[in-house]
């Protein structure tokens, strides 16, 4: 179906599948017509790959991912969508619709059942309120694919693209690195949306990384770390580990001093290998 970026058609599906929007699973759908067609295509979806979509709405996303991909499995949470999808997407044969929650759902069995021998990426317009649990789950889960797509708040597409050691950066932006090497493609204004929210958005690429960039004895120390750092984002470093990690001053002056990271710098002037240092000398 071609005319799923018209207001109208989309308000007649809606009306006669009795669907009314959820502000609880911040619902906004796609309606500028030229946007969809870029992000499948700035996905990597072609010949050869399968996509996860997350959130498919109505399917205007779906729709230009099925065009272009070999197969494309479908996550949507609310099952008041399924006969929509049904009627939106009929006419595609290399489409799966999965009824389940991605923060939920066992991706890797899911990558394994739907994709032998695909290369394998993630597109997704998400919600507001999930973005970074999302995100950092197919990160943390280190599935088996090439790229995550998706449309985020303009604001947290910014953080998340930052330069780690810039003033921009936060926990995210760290995180995120350690994974992938992100990258903004482009902005997506409020108007693009039914309904509209009340800022802007951003599409970004993560490019995942088959190795970590830096080099770190225990990932969880690790995380723990950049998590304390940017806790208290006012307060220099050393109160900043010192709280969030329970540890006296002088261990954690001792500790930057030999990880050679200033006791009075700030957490987002720190660069990723500086964080690799304090963890592993933690």
């Amino acid at each position: 179906m071609n005319r799923l970026s018209d207001i109208g058609t989309i308000k007649d599906i809606l009306s006669r599948h009795g669907f009314t929007f959820s502000k609880a699973l911040g619902q906004n759908f796609l309606i500028n017509p030229s946007v969809c067609p870029r992000m499948a295509e700035l996905s990597g979806a072609g010949k050869g790959v399968g996509v996860i979509e997350i959130g498919p709405g109505i399917g205007v996303l779906t729709n230009e991912l099925c065009i272009l991909a070999d197969k494309v499995v479908a996550i949507e949470l609310d099952k008041r969508l399924l006969p929509v999808l049904d009627e939106t997407l009929a006419e595609y044969d290399n489409l799966k619709i999965i009824n389940d929650d991605v923060l939920k759902i066992d991706l890797h069995k899911l990558i394994y059942d739907e994709f032998k021998n695909m290369e394998v990426v993630i597109c997704a317009n998400l919600p507001y309120y999930i973005t970074s649990p999302v995100i950092m789950r197919l990160l943390e889960e280190k599935l088996p694919i090439s790229a995550i797509t998706v449309m985020v708040q303009k604001e947290a597409a910014q953080r998340i693209c930052a330069e780690v050691g810039s003033r921009q950066s936060g926990a995210v932006t760290v995180s995120v690195n350690y994974y992938a090497q992100p990258e903004m493609l482009f902005n997506v204004s409020a108007g693009s949306f039914m309904p509209a929210p009340k800022v802007n958005s951003a599409v970004i690429r993560l490019n995942v990384l088959k190795e970590p960039p830096i080099k770190v004895n225990d990932e969880k120390k690790f995380f723990s770390v950049v998590k304390a750092a940017f806790a208290q984002r006012r307060k220099v470093i050393a109160n900043s580990l010192s709280s969030g990690l329970s540890l006296d001053k002088k261990t954690v002056t001792d500790l930057l001093e030999k990880s050679g990271v200033y006791a009075n710098a700030r957490a987002e002037k720190l660069t990723l290998v500086n964080f690799a240092d304090i963890a592993n000398n933690l």
